[in-house]
């Protein structure tokens, strides 16, 4: 018996000084990979909410890869135009860019579903939800980039220079639309679209080159645009599906420990993370504006709303045409994403 008691002891000390060298020698692997600094870029302005969001991912991904994944954040633009984000990633101006699909109409087919109006109720569960459905679509139709994860702002709405209650108040109007969905859109009422990024809208209407804009709620006052409209549709029209996207060849250049490091921070758990931060700007930004007395923020009546939603069915049909030419069946796609958002309990009913 004691020889047992005295090998169980042996093979227990033996144990415990093998797992530590284990994790000496992991410890020293990880200290090994040459050191990565990223360049992230975002073209919104230093001060909105999503940048921190991103500073918080970086952070946790340096500590995830042991220290030897470093990133410095450019907002403002400053590596380039909102518009060419997706090819500031592919071309390696950037490590990692902060995308709006919709910038590019016709690029993206499959993922537009994401911007088709009376869709989506929310950023948090919902940017979770278009992650995990675009997921397994995304390394064909973004084959140029390594992608991360997708995800939403809060639902955004008409901001206009004169009220707007009916689809037929949008016949004869300049409008900037949010992405190349509602920009069909506009165009399938009558209305003319004003090409603008973000940064740019304020001065579009402030120079009357647009009338109206389909925006989120708090980022109208981050982007100066509460300055220049007044009358606000409070009803949940959109949201604008973004891609977090990373230069391929910045990937693979990666050790295998930093690659798994990455890999951990491309999910739909973290595209639930990012989204919640930025839906909670949009959230309060609403809470602001219907407190303004010097502005109008009116609810559709049922009858209204119905009429928008009939108005709105043939984007579907055309985001259908477009996804047969790539060979998909959008009934499927379609399918597939709403059974998704059900489950995520975001699907606007």
């Amino acid at each position: 018996m004691k020889k047992l008691k005295f090998n169980l002891a042996t093979l227990s000390a033996a144990l415990c000084v093998a797992l530590g060298l284990a994790s000496v020698g992991s410890s020293q692997a990880q200290s090994t990979d040459k050191p990565v600094t990223l360049k992230l870029s975002s073209w919104l302005p230093a001060q909105h909410s999503l940048n921190p969001a991103f500073q918080a991912w970086a952070d946790d991904l340096k500590a995830a890869s042991g220290g030897t994944i470093n990133s410095t954040l450019f907002p403002s633009e400053q590596l380039g135009k909102a518009f060419d984000h997706y090819d500031m990633a592919k071309d390696g101006i950037a490590d990692f860019t902060y995308v709006n699909p919709g910038y590019q109409p016709g690029r993206f087919p499959i993922f537009s579903a994401l911007s088709l109006p009376f869709l989506i109720n929310n950023a948090k569960a919902g940017s979770a939800a278009m992650d995990a459905w675009y997921r397994p679509y995304a390394a064909k139709e973004m084959k140029d980039v390594h992608f991360c994860f997708a995800f939403a702002h809060d639902p955004g709405t008409f901001h206009s220079r004169k009220k707007i209650l009916l689809p037929s108040d949008v016949k004869g109007l300049k409008v900037r639309p949010a992405t190349a969905t509602i920009g069909q859109m506009i165009t399938l009422l009558g209305g003319t679209n004003v090409q603008a990024s973000a940064p740019e809208s304020r001065d579009m209407l402030e120079r009357g080159v647009a009338e109206a804009i389909t925006f989120p709620w708090g980022s109208l006052s981050l982007f100066g645009i509460d300055k220049v409209v007044k009358f606000h549709m409070d009803t949940p029209l959109y949201v604008t599906p973004f891609i977090w996207a990373m230069n391929k060849d910045k990937y693979e250049s990666m050790s295998p420990a930093q690659k798994k490091a990455v890999d951990s921070h491309c999910t739909s758990e973290w595209a639930e993370k990012v989204g919640s931060a930025w839906a909670d700007f949009e959230i309060s930004g609403h809470t602001k504006l219907s407190a303004d007395p010097g502005r109008e923020v009116y609810k559709l009546t049922p009858e209204q709303l119905s009429a928008w939603k009939q108005a709105a069915l043939p984007l579907e049909k055309q985001w259908a045409e477009e996804v047969k030419k790539k060979g998909e069946d959008p009934v499927v796609l379609m399918n597939d994403l709403r059974q998704t958002l059900t489950k995520y309990k975001s699907l606007l009913q």
